[in-house]
């Protein structure tokens, strides 16, 4: 039987649909609660927002390697492999909105569109979450795995999804229109399949809830990676560290491949603690590649420091 945050937050959905104050987003200060080690910026209604500069470094990181250091800090349930692609080869990098979606009941599904109607939110639910969107970010969904009559969006609803974010998307769950999706240039997406027919009997019982993903819970304002072996789910409160550690872990590869290319040094002397001749001719080669640098100075003096 599954059993997870996503239960546990729908459950409290249906109980709490019957009241005036609760919305189809999650409440702020649950957002909060789920999210409390990120003491970083926000965005109004409580998702993280990790900086726009972190985003752009996300793309360039490897995914073993940011898995690495969230297994090292206990986050062992972050990764889903096993996707569909639109368009790819390109990378997808931005922050977590989540959507999540269950067979439809009538008992549900009326009170769902009423709430909807009374927060002025236009039309089918599963537009809803796009009308949030802001640039960086990336609309997630659970669609229970559903293909057919489980295509959350078609190329016109991907159009609006690039044009608020800049990014693409992560279904568990269908899309239809691939041609017309891969024709939005930069749009990228991970999906279960492809299907021709419309969504139908689906029921979007929230927005901004934790959801799982297959194998991985994934919280709104994480950050996530989409690259050729999966998608990975940073939680916002990890982001520099996963990010600045695997930068670290690509220049000292880089540093050793190299080293080992030229004969400068021996694959035993690279694998064990670096001399300080090895060192010092780290920084003269980080000196003479300044493009491979994308933390701060003082965060890498910190690491050289640690060598």
């Amino acid at each position: 039987m599954r059993f997870s945050f996503v239960v546990v937050a729908s459950l409290l959905l249906a109980a709490q649909l019957r009241t005036s104050a609760q919305h189809i987003n999650a409440p702020k200060e649950l957002i909060q609660t789920y999210t409390s080690q990120y003491k970083g910026e926000r965005f109004p209604d409580g998702r993280p927002k990790v900086p726009d500069d972190l985003v752009k470094r996300l793309k360039d990181i490897s995914l073993e390697e940011a898995w690495g250091v969230l297994r090292n800090e206990g986050y062992t349930n972050q990764f889903e492999a096993g996707w569909m692609r639109i368009s790819p080869g390109k990378v997808l990098a931005g922050r977590v909105l989540t959507a999540q979606y269950m067979p439809s009941r009538p008992d549900m599904e009326n009170p769902v569109k009423e709430k909807g109607k009374a927060e002025n939110r236009k039309g089918a639910p599963n537009s809803w979450p796009i009308d949030q969107l802001t640039e960086n970010d990336v609309y997630v969904a659970d669609g229970f795995g559903k293909l057919v009559d489980g295509t959350l969006i078609g190329d016109n609803l991907g159009n609006s999804i690039y044009a608020k974010s800049k990014t693409g998307v992560v279904f568990d769950g269908s899309v239809r229109d691939l041609e017309g999706l891969e024709e939005i240039e930069g749009f990228t997406g991970f999906v279960r399949g492809f299907d021709p027919s419309f969504i139908k009997d689906m029921l979007m019982t929230g927005i901004n809830y934790p959801i799982r993903i297959g194998r991985a819970t994934v919280v709104p304002g994480d950050l996530v990676l989409g690259k050729t072996e999966g998608v990975i789910f940073i939680p916002a409160h990890l982001a520099e560290k996963v990010i600045t550690s695997s930068e670290w872990i690509a220049l000292t590869d880089d540093f050793g491949h190299q080293m080992l290319r030229e004969g400068k040094y021996t694959p035993g002397e690279i694998d064990m603690k670096w001399s300080p001749a090895i060192v010092q001719t780290f920084r003269d080669w980080l000196k003479a590649h300044p493009e491979k640098v994308k933390m701060s100075a003082a965060q890498l003096e910190e690491r050289i420091k640690k060598l």
